[in-house]
């Protein structure tokens, strides 16, 4: 189905041929000759393809991200949107939470794009990436989005998902700055099997490659001749789901598929044939052979927890039951997952199916659905199905041809674009419900799980096809290939985008200075942050030894959304699903800081800071003068999942100065820690020095950030001072000015 080489390959004559029976070929030309190397090489100014200091064509964001971004670049300076700028409103979508916060984002947003110059897609209109697709995505191009799951490499975009200060960069006109990434080959043979989904492939790919790390911050790009046998909106169901893989960005091949799509969006000028060099070099393959793909399925609590869905039902006890044990390691005692309860008379019962957002929404998907329920009934019991279209004209073209009728008859329901379901804000399933879903990810603390309050949300990842067939069967798990009497009808599309031009406003690029920005009373600016002083004294206030810890157990999505436009407000609840001591433990610390920063003595304003600070400045001649004192936390490996900034912001908020991991699961991540000032420290694996509530103190550190080093001597204060070494990894030039001035916006206004 899925495998892997870590050799490396040639491609020669549409076909990859080992590294080392390839006579004759440069592997340094050869790097030069894949498509990734070819769209860096046009968007870099470095002028040194080892070091890129890349400048993207345009970028979008949502509306849990854009306020944060326009306000962190007006505090530096911001004049005019540089680059088109498009703002989706996909996500504080229901304004239900917090009565009229999140619309206060959205005339914010609107009042924006006309102020500097930019487009502004309102509610329910399209989810950031479909609208993206449609409009935006151009063959050869480059896209910065602040999703995590900018993904539009099935058009021949190479798009990436970062946090919101990377797009702050490309507001300023500065640049993404990264070394040149590894190309890995997905190299497609066969074609799919009937009722095998872009989300079965997808999976099976995720499923092989994300805990070897095989492609971490590597750039995936798809070739073969497989490619040739996938519809447009197959290619761009498995493009989007690379995100999960942990790769950096992704690019497929481009042919007279990719070019019939951009006609029929009206733009076929931005096609651009795509293909590999002979001779292009690639530093590690995946092989699928996409006819041996069956409907799979990613059971909780994550994308690459994958089985064949034949698999699971011929071994739902003992599946089950160790996906139950694995729960109970990693959730501890908090909450008790039960899934073999859902058996019944041997088959699997489903309480709810979602096929929505910028995975399950799209045209293919929803068409195929409805072919496999049409004529059937959901059921009148506890399953239900709820379908999420991924943009107007998608809803309205299936409102032309019927299939929105056909699917409305068998009891689902039919909602507006909206990726709630995908973060915890819409549908969210019973207290130990098992959900499946056409989405893109499954992690604990995400889709309404609440551990501290008792409450869990069991969620597996599926392909539409499946969750139809599911839903045909009344909730009892089916794969769609046992669909076999079916007759998928593939309904050409038409793309009508009047809606489009009635309600999306387009500056055309024009910015009017004099427009006033809308503020709602929840939207505040950044307070005011330090620059790193000389020395630090930090304390481990949380304490994390999950083998993953994502940015929805840093920040939590969800109810949350509706503060993240309030700094404050929001760092309130970070760690609150994982650790909720850590807010309470960070302000305690804070206080000192504070407190320094204002002249006075630290321990008046938290007494425990006192003894510490003596013995600190006995031994190393440290004084609140020249040290810092803030906090820090201990994850395994942090930041799997969204871009969002704020998973590192709430930190710095609370008062945070570094990270401590044995690595950073994303780059996104690490970036985030950087942008906001606080250094990504990285310790060795075997035992810590450290626990939880101990002191930590690092001389020198602004020196070493300042003069280019990499490995600090830290000093555990209340275990006698005992002596050991962390790293910071590679940082820029740039990243360790950012870093010495504090955060982002102190870089900006300083130079």
């Amino acid at each position: 189905m899925v495998k892997l080489s870590e050799s490396g390959a040639f491609y020669t004559k549409g076909s990859l041929t080992p590294e080392g029976e390839a006579a004759g070929i440069s592997k340094e030309e050869g790097i030069k000759k894949t498509m990734a190397y070819g769209i860096l090489e046009a968007h870099n100014t470095s002028g040194n393809m080892d070091s890129l200091k890349i400048k993207f064509d345009k970028i979008i964001s949502h509306d849990i991200t854009y306020v944060g971004i326009i306000q962190t670049a007006r505090a530096s300076g911001l004049e005019k949107f540089p680059i088109p700028y498009v703002l989706t409103n996909c996500h504080n979508s229901l304004c239900a939470v917090g009565g009229t916060i999140n619309e206060d984002d959205h005339l914010f947003g609107l009042s924006a794009a006309k102020k500097y110059g930019g487009i502004y897609v309102p509610p329910h209109q399209a989810v950031i990436h479909q609208y993206a697709r449609e409009e935006m995505a151009t063959g050869g191009g480059m896209i910065l989005g602040s999703d995590s799951h900018t993904r539009y490499g099935a058009i021949g975009t190479m798009a990436m998902g970062e946090g919101g200060p990377e797009l702050v960069k490309q507001l300023l006109d500065k640049t993404y700055d990264i070394p040149r990434p590894e190309v890995v080959a997905v190299y497609l043979e066969g074609e799919p099997v009937k009722g095998v989904g872009p989300q079965d492939v997808a999976l099976a790919i995720i499923g092989a490659v994300f805990d070897k790390g095989f492609v971490k911050n590597k750039v995936m790009e798809f070739t073969g001749p497989g490619v040739g046998n996938l519809s447009m909106d197959f290619r761009i169901g498995v493009d989007v789901m690379t995100t999960e893989t942990t790769c950096l960005s992704s690019i497929w091949q481009t042919d007279e598929k990719t070019k019939e799509f951009l006609e029929i969006h009206g733009r076929p000028e931005d096609y651009k044939e795509l293909t590999p060099g002979e001779g292009a070099y690639y530093d590690s393959v995946v092989y699928v052979d996409l006819s041996t793909v069956k409907p799979m399925i990613a059971l909780p609590f994550h994308p690459s927890n994958t089985y064949e869905i034949e698999e699971l039902n011929a071994n739902l006890e003992d599946i089950l039951h160790k996906c139950e044990q694995d729960s109970r390691e990693l959730l501890g005692d908090k909450v008790k997952l039960d899934l073999t309860g859902n058996i019944r008379d041997g088959k699997l019962y489903v309480e709810q199916g979602i096929i929505a957002g910028c995975a399950g929404g799209g045209y293919e998907n929803i068409c195929d659905a409805a072919d496999i329920l049409k004529g059937c009934s959901i059921g009148s019991d506890e399953f239900t199905l709820s379908v999420y279209p991924a943009s107007t004209p998608i809803y309205m073209e299936l409102l032309k041809n019927g299939r929105m009728a056909d699917l409305l008859e068998t009891g689902a329901v039919i909602k507006t674009a909206f990726c709630g379901p995908c973060f915890g804000a819409g549908d969210t399933p019973a207290n130990n419900s098992f959900s499946i879903r056409h989405t893109t990810r499954n992690f604990p603390n995400r889709e309404g799980s609440k551990l501290q309050n008792g409450q869990i949300s069991s969620v597996a990842l599926m392909d539409a096809r499946s969750i139809a067939a599911t839903a045909a069967n009344k909730g009892f798990l089916t794969p769609a290939t046992e669909m076999a009497d079916v007759s998928y009808s593939k309904p050409v599309y038409h793309f009508d985008k009047t809606i489009y031009e009635n309600r999306i406003f387009d500056s055309k690029g024009e910015a009017k200075a004099d427009e006033p920005l809308r503020f709602g009373p929840n939207i505040k600016d950044w307070p005011q942050m330090v620059s790193l002083p000389e020395n630090l004294l930090i304390k481990v206030v949380s304490e994390i030894h999950d083998p993953v810890t994502t940015t929805d157990e840093l920040i939590p999505s969800g109810e949350t959304s509706s503060y993240r436009s309030n700094p404050l407000a929001l760092a309130e609840f970070a760690l609150s699903r994982k650790d909720p001591a850590y807010v309470g433990r960070a302000k305690e610390v804070q206080l000192a800081e504070k407190a320094r920063e204002e002249g006075k003595d630290p321990a008046s304003a938290f007494a425990e800071i006192k003894e510490v600070l003596e013995k600190v400045e006995d031994r190393f001649g440290a004084t609140p003068e020249n040290t810092g004192i803030g906090s820090t936390i201990f994850a395994e490996k942090p930041g799997d999942g969204s871009a969002r900034e704020q998973a590192a912001s709430c930190q710095k908020v609370l008062g945070g100065w570094a990270n401590i991991a044995r690595e950073y699961a994303t780059k996104r991540y690490r970036s985030n820690l950087i942008n906001w000032g606080m250094v990504p420290f990285i310790i060795e694996k075997g035992d810590l020095p450290f626990e939880n509530g101990d002191y930590i103190f690092i001389p020198g550190i602004s020196g070493i950030i300042k003069d280019g080093g990499e490995s600090a001597k830290a000093y555990v204060v209340t275990k006698d001072m005992k002596e050991f070494e962390m790293t910071t990894g590679l940082l820029t030039g740039d990243e360790r000015q950012i870093i010495s001035d504090g955060c982002l916006i102190n870089y900006y206004k300083n130079h």
